[in-house]
């Protein structure tokens, strides 16, 4: 299946970007969107003109392309950071393997506000018990642009790592990369990885994923 099935400038139009003005005109804090890619590659340039388009229509989003100085193993990689004062990146640890196409535009979406509104849309308890998780944790998201139920996961994961420096989530879009599922045994998405070791099936919410994440750490520490 080739790139461009998935990753076509209609996924990420004009129209598109008009009819994300609700969810991203009013944004509280600045945004930066980094790019870490092999120039001149196909998917490089739909990342790139994906990250212009909304830091061109959005005053509350910039864009960095890092791809002339850094190259990942794995590209295009989004970053999706917050702006101190000083207008320094503040990394959240919020990256995108592949290019948010399809549903997983709300994905993009979800991060950025996310980063913007530092987190506040979850629930204060939800908040609260996170800030007391002192272990360090990887989450990989598994999903496709055809995979609408991957977008509430993806969006959830985000506002988490947003909350607690010591999460850091990437989104991996299998439309891009489909050996990285073949060789993680991911065969059903949406699919969350925790530190490497532990598989996740499906959607939780806020509730029942931070009790499936404590629950895990806790089984990690008593092995460990």
């Amino acid at each position: 299946m080739s790139d461009s099935h998935f990753y076509t400038t209609s996924s990420f139009s004009k129209e598109v970007i008009i009819a994300l003005e609700s969810f991203l005109k009013e944004l509280p804090e600045p945004v930066r969107l980094s790019l870490w890619a092999t120039p001149n590659k196909e998917l490089t340039r739909h990342a790139i003109e994906l990250c212009q388009s909304l830091a061109d229509h959005f005053e509350m989003i910039e864009f960095v392309d890092h791809s002339d100085t850094l190259q990942p193993l794995h590209s295009p990689l989004i970053g999706v950071e917050g702006i101190d004062e000083n207008g320094e990146s503040i990394d959240y640890r919020l990256r995108i393997l592949g290019v948010p196409a399809g549903y997983h535009i709300n994905s993009l979406v979800g991060m950025i506000q996310a980063v913007s509104f530092r987190g506040m849309t979850l629930e204060a308890m939800t908040r609260i018990q996170l800030s007391r998780l002192q272990d360090a944790v990887t989450i990989e998201l598994f999903s496709a642009a055809s995979n609408e139920n991957g977008v509430p996961m993806a969006s959830l994961t985000s506002n988490f790592a947003v909350v607690n420096p010591n999460i850091g989530l990437t989104l991996v879009m299998i439309d891009a990369y489909p050996q990285l599922a073949i060789e993680r045994s991911i065969y059903q998405i949406p699919h969350t990885v925790i530190n490497n070791r532990h598989h996740l099936q499906g959607t939780y919410n806020e509730e029942g994923f931070l009790k499936v994440l404590a629950r895990l750490l806790k089984k990690d520490r008593q092995q460990d």
